[in-house]
């Protein structure tokens, strides 16, 4: 008499998690003009993230140094020291790239007509993006970090593409909107996949959250 197999354990989930809520209803009218009403909060995300460039030039005009930054490269570049020399991840470092991304994400999901919700510099909204904080010393290799930028290469070639597909989703759905004040299902759960897989590859590769590989998936 056999006994059952023991049915393998469930997966666990991806430390970088993206969902926004279908909306059942958007409005037409700030749907026409979302390009214009995303400016302002638009520029309050650029002056937050942008770099500083600064080029100086010797008595003879020639450019002697020229230096630029930014903050998400700053993080980035300290997170990644941190880690290699130190295996820490401090969490006040962690808990601000979250909210940086959290802030951007809602920016991108108004802007994708996924929400009619002006962007909130608090609130989560309808746009639930989650990360899970590491324990550097036991889940995150200290070298690993020097090499994600370059082993996520095939996501940015399959990335590309799906991002050229969104955008024309996006302008499908914007049409959609302004006759039925309705975003289409299909399209919406591609766009919202596609940022999820961009959430992906970010946490891996830049916020160095996590050492597992992204998934090629839109789920």
């Amino acid at each position: 008499m056999t006994t059952p197999s023991t049915p393998p354990p469930a997966p666990t989930a991806y430390p970088a998690r993206l969902q926004v809520d279908y909306p059942t209803q958007l409005n037409r009218v700030t749907t026409a003009f979302r390009v214009l009403l995303v400016i302002p909060i638009a520029i309050v995300y650029g002056v937050l993230t942008a770099g500083e460039t600064q080029t100086v030039y010797d008595q003879s005009g020639q450019t002697v140094s020229t230096s630029s930054g930014g903050i998400a490269a700053g993080l980035f570049v300290a997170t990644l020291l941190m880690i290699l020399f130190r295996q820490r991840y401090p969490r006040w470092w962690f808990d601000f790239a979250l909210e940086l991304a959290r802030f951007g994400t809602r920016i991108g999901a108004y802007l994708a007509l996924l929400t009619d919700e002006y962007p909130s510099t608090v609130e989560a909204q309808r746009v639930r993006l989650e990360l899970d904080y590491p324990d550097a010393e036991r889940d995150l290799n200290r070298w690993l970090p020097l090499v994600k930028w370059l082993l996520a290469i095939p996501h940015y070639i399959v990335l590309f593409f799906l991002t050229v597909g969104a955008f024309f989703a996006v302008i499908i759905a914007w049409f959609a909107i302004l006759f039925t004040g309705r975003y289409p299902q299909g399209l919406f759960d591609y766009v919202v996949g596609v940022g999820r897989w961009w959430l992906r590859v970010e946490a891996y590769a830049f916020l160095l959250v996590t050492d597992r590989y992204p998934p090629f998936a839109l789920s």
